[in-house]
């Protein structure tokens, strides 16, 4: 590859996929440079340091996540999709989540007005269902990136600050259409996370493949509906 087209996104997308080959204990910028046909300084102009690009690719990695939390937050759903719309839903998008989820969502995006309980129990599947995905679908690189996320706390504190905004103002939304009641807010997404971190936390990735994870996640959701209504 000429150093002259080669960019960050393209430096994160082969980091990831060293990481998945090699794992973040072997994995180097080197190896980086390899897969991408250049020298490591090329590799260095863009992220300075091992440390900054190892952060910038997990902050790649769980934006997805706020990207396809984002969207419905924002109202916006794939026609026809309901919601819960299932397993297998994350969009691949690599931009921020948050103002931009609306350019993010494209053309072929419609925007709903959806109720609250529904709005927010469909964000909590999604997040669930993201994150499971990840961990089945991809284990080895799931493994590597929770690694990482011990080592790049500003990211990751960085990640949980956006996600509980996402739910403040889905709680918000509901509380002053009458449909929930929340002295503060975000005192009340912060307890809605917490209350479900067993369908979001790695830590219980193990437990995401029990036969009865789907009514235990439906159970919990509808005691957080239950505990917010009027």
């Amino acid at each position: 590859m000429a150093t002259e087209s080669l960019t960050s996104e393209r430096i994160l997308e082969a980091t990831e996929e060293v990481l998945r080959r090699y794992g973040p204990a072997k994995a180097t910028v080197l190896d980086v440079a390899r897969v991408l046909g250049v020298s490591h300084g090329s590799v260095y102009r863009h992220f300075r340091t091992k440390a900054a690009l190892r952060e910038a690719v997990t902050a790649r990695w769980l934006s997805r996540t706020e990207v396809a939390l984002a969207r419905i937050t924002e109202g916006a759903r794939k026609p026809g999709a309901g919601p819960g719309a299932g397993p297998g839903t994350e969009p691949e998008a690599k931009a921020e989540a948050g103002p931009k989820a609306e350019a993010e969502a494209g053309p072929d995006v419609e925007r709903v007005s959806e109720p609250g309980p529904e709005k927010l129990r469909d964000w909590l599947l999604t997040l669930f269902d993201t994150k499971r995905h990840k961990a089945g679908d991809d284990p080895e690189l799931f493994a590597t990136f929770s690694v990482l996320i011990d080592e790049s706390s500003g990211v990751v504190d960085a990640h949980l600050t956006e996600l509980t905004r996402q739910l403040t103002r889905i709680v918000e939304e509901g509380v002053r259409a009458g449909e929930f009641v929340a002295a503060d807010p975000a005192t009340t997404a912060g307890a809605v996370f917490a209350a479900t971190a067993r369908f979001h936390d790695p830590a219980y990735a193990p437990e995401w493949r029990k036969p009865t994870i789907d009514d235990e996640f439906s159970a919990v959701c509808d005691l957080v509906l239950r505990g917010l209504r009027p």
